[in-house]
């Protein structure tokens, strides 16, 4: 099993500013490549204060420009409110620009309150989604593309310049339910699911369905992987931990208001509403926890088949102590799943 780390811009104080957050993910890019991670993610969100990436390309060339071997992975960009005629060539810019290290994540957008307002309904970003994939596809692996469909109507056009990666990028799609993973993998798409703060039988279920579907494959499932993502914290000690999983408590106060809430924003900051689990169902269900207490739970999806883990550690604490824990994790918990240790350089 490998590891990617999150690049989470959680921003609970705005008055932190843009340009520190967007500091902190550099640098954690930057540690992640030196503690010898697969890959770092990033996520796209507008107009909030929390997973805030408006250009997830954009953040992708600048982390491979101070990086030089690590994944790049978008987690994911949201197809229904681009035009995919425009996407498709900042796509081939950004795997030129990241020497072909880009691993393009796409789904359709979780939070209505930003989808909304920028005029498209939630309801109908399923079937966007699936035409833009299919154009997006069409765009980057052919020339002289023309399309008749209910979103996109076109007359014959090549993007340019091609991508760098042939026949396209490598492509993963964002999908939650067993039976859109299984579909998803048929269709021969990577995958990237999370179960949130769900139980464990439903990661589960997510990573049985891509295996069942991929092994009816054939050989043609060979090279098709599963991103699991989780929020979780290495901690130090039972207090830290503690301390940790009550800022993740108000972090899915803020992320239940806009995911399955309400979605009360003001100024661009989420409005943190009670959460909908208990702090003690948080607990049981997060990867908020201390070593040992880590590899025992990491080992559950290390079992099932999981090919990378993802984690999201960013609860809002520090930048020093979340470094700390990107380290600890790394020196303590990697390396019981790979077969190498992590070579480490202090510096």
């Amino acid at each position: 099993m490998e590891f990617n780390h999150f690049l989470s811009s959680y921003f609970p104080d705005p008055n932190y500013g843009g340009s520190r957050l967007f500091s902190d993910m550099l640098e954690q890019a930057q540690t992640a490549e030196r503690l010898c991670y697969h890959g770092v993610t990033i996520p796209e969100h507008h107009l909030i204060n929390i997973l805030l990436t408006p250009s997830p390309l954009q953040m992708a060339v600048k982390v491979a420009s101070v990086t030089e071997r690590i994944e790049v992975v978008t987690s994911v960009a949201v197809l229904p409110i681009r035009d995919m005629r425009v996407f498709a060539g900042e796509v081939a810019q950004a795997d030129i620009l990241t020497d072909g290290r880009l691993v393009l994540g796409v789904g359709r957008g979780a939070f209505a309150y930003e989808i909304e307002r920028f005029g498209i309904r939630m309801e109908e970003t399923r079937s966007k989604f699936d035409e833009s994939v299919e154009v997006l596809i069409a765009l980057l692996s052919e020339e002289e593309v023309c399309w008749n469909g209910n979103y996109y109507n076109f007359e014959p056009i090549t993007i340019m310049p091609r991508p760098l990666t042939q026949p396209m990028p490598r492509m993963m799609i964002a999908v939650m339910n067993p039976e859109g993973i299984a579909a998803s993998t048929r269709r021969g798409f990577h995958i990237q699911t999370t179960p949130l703060a769900g139980k464990p039988e439903l990661f589960k279920a997510q990573i049985t369905a891509h295996k069942e579907a991929k092994a009816g494959m054939g050989s043609k499932g060979d090279d098709l992987r599963i991103m699991m993502s989780r929020v979780g914290f290495c901690a130090q000690n039972e207090a830290e931990a503690k301390d940790i999983l009550a800022r993740a408590y108000d972090y899915y106060g803020r992320f239940d208001n806009v995911f399955t809430g309400p979605g009360e924003v003001e100024n661009g900051c989420i409005i943190s509403l009670p959460c909908l689990q208990s702090i003690e169902e948080l607990e049981k269900n997060l990867l908020i926890c201390t070593p040992q207490k880590m590899v025992d739970k990491l080992s559950e999806y290390d079992d099932v088949g999981v090919d990378e883990f993802i984690m999201n550690s960013n609860l809002g604490q520090p930048q020093s102590q979340h470094l700390e824990a990107m380290e600890r994790f790394a020196m303590e918990v990697i390396p019981h799943f790979h077969a190498s240790a992590v070579e480490f350089e202090s510096r």
